[in-house]
């Protein structure tokens, strides 16, 4: 080979090179992990601050990178198709198109193969620094050319890279590692989060059928009494009939009014204790209910449909419950309607929510259609099938056990592989 097939070959090499630190610059810039770099800043650490900086201006860091590895693979194409052109004429570029493609292809695979490390991200940054302060100024005017030409063609171009969508982190989410409880822990706390505004109210509400209320027509006895075996500090009142709420009888309230009464039962006026009651649409979406309870600094709402007829009640730790699980403290009755069985299947009762058995079995059935496990069977059927009917749907087997009149309380029900692996040995 001649001295200027060499210095050709040198030059192909160094734009390969600059391709792959390019692309490795960004991947770990853009993929950096930005909490443990702020607290890096915070320490003192320069470069930590550089990485900040950067990211701060992400869109002009990604415009110099991009526009960097543009022109190193122009130039190794360039180089490429020159030394073979010399070599095999006409034919020749056409093979240095093709290797170069595949060069370049693999290079990018190879780059971001690479695992993303704090000590990569400082690294890259001084470097990267430099090069956005030298090639940045450059892009300006191409960026306002690109502007002007897409305004002439009707096109909104907008001045900062796009914000991350619901869709986009939810997705991010969902490649947390799952080997570990809290990893899994953590990803159900981001999705609940994420969800917040796609779910309403009736959503998550306690049904009016499993609502604890009181008649204010009862006995005073009869009331403090009820109240005291209830499992919540907040309960209903009605009059004439369940669907007829006067009231929101608290605990505090009602012992509050006894010590004043000095402990006659006959001097207290239930209903003067009560406080009214807050009717909320059972449309309203949760982040919009969440709002509203800090608002009005109460946790507790009732929820009503179109009609204003009472479906249910909903507290602000149904809503927190969404996004960190199950909350239990000593008086919560234990419900935990999921019971897994030892050949894979598990047991559930009808009225467990479908979001709580795919949070708990890291299952992803469907909760458009229907709240409840008994609500996706009936709504899958078409119809309130009978003990021992079995359907097959979205991934699983699900088998009737027991049905209270039309109400289905108890279900089998079977993932798909497992009931294939059973069957294989």
């Amino acid at each position: 080979m001649s001295a200027a097939e060499w210095f050709t070959l040198l030059g192909i090499v160094l734009c390969l090179i600059a391709v792959a630190s390019l692309w490795w610059s960004e991947a770990t810039l853009t993929l950096a992990a930005r909490a443990s770099i702020a607290r890096l800043e915070k320490q003192g650490n320069a470069r930590a601050k550089t990485v900040n900086r950067l990211l701060a201006g992400q869109e002009t860091l990604i415009r110099v990178l991009m526009a960097g590895r543009v022109v190193a693979i122009v130039m190794a194409a360039a180089l490429a198709s020159a030394s073979l052109h010399a070599r095999f004429g006409a034919s020749g570029v056409v093979l240095a198109m093709v290797a170069t493609a595949i060069v370049i292809v693999f290079v990018c695979v190879l780059t971001t193969a690479v695992s993303v490390t704090e000590r990569a991200t400082l690294a890259a940054a001084t470097p990267v620094h430099l090069l956005v302060r030298l090639i940045g100024p450059v892009l300006v005017p191409f960026e306002i050319t690109a502007r002007w030409l897409l305004g002439l063609a009707g096109i909104r171009v907008a001045g900062d890279l796009p914000v991350l969508t619901s869709d986009a982190l939810r997705g991010g989410s969902d490649h947390v590692r799952r080997g570990n409880d809290m990893e899994k822990q953590n990803r159900d706390m981001l999705g609940g989060l994420l969800e917040l505004r796609e779910l309403t109210v009736s959503d998550v509400m306690i049904h009016r059928t499993e609502m604890v209320t009181i008649n204010a027509g009862e006995a005073v006895a009869d009331v403090v009494r009820a109240m005291l075996t209830a499992p919540v500090t907040r309960v209903p009142l009605w009059l004439g009939s369940p669907e007829n709420i006067v009231g929101i009888l608290h605990a505090k309230d009602l012992l509050r009014a006894i010590q004043n009464a000095r402990g006659d039962l006959d001097k207290l006026d239930i209903t003067a204790i009560a406080r009214p009651p807050w009717f909320v649409p059972d449309i309203r979406p949760l982040d919009e209910q969440l709002r509203a309870f800090r608002r009005r600094r109460t946790p507790f709402a009732l929820v009503v449909d179109e009609y204003g007829e009472v479906m249910g009640l909903v507290t602000l730790e149904d809503i927190i419950e969404e996004i960190v699980g199950e909350i239990t403290d000593e008086h919560d009755r234990e419900l935990t309607g999921v019971r897994p069985q030892p050949d894979g299947s598990v047991v559930v009762h009808g009225g467990v929510p479908i979001r709580d058995l795919n949070r708990t079995m890291d299952w992803q059935l469907p909760d458009e259609e229907a709240t409840t496990v008994a609500g996706l069977v009936i709504h899958e059927a078409q119809s309130i099938p009978e003990p021992g009917q079995s359907f097959t749907f979205h991934g699983f087997r699900f088998r009737v056990l027991r049905r209270n009149r039309n109400r289905i309380t108890a279900l089998r029900i079977t993932p798909l592989l497992r009931l294939a692996q059973a069957k294989a040995s």
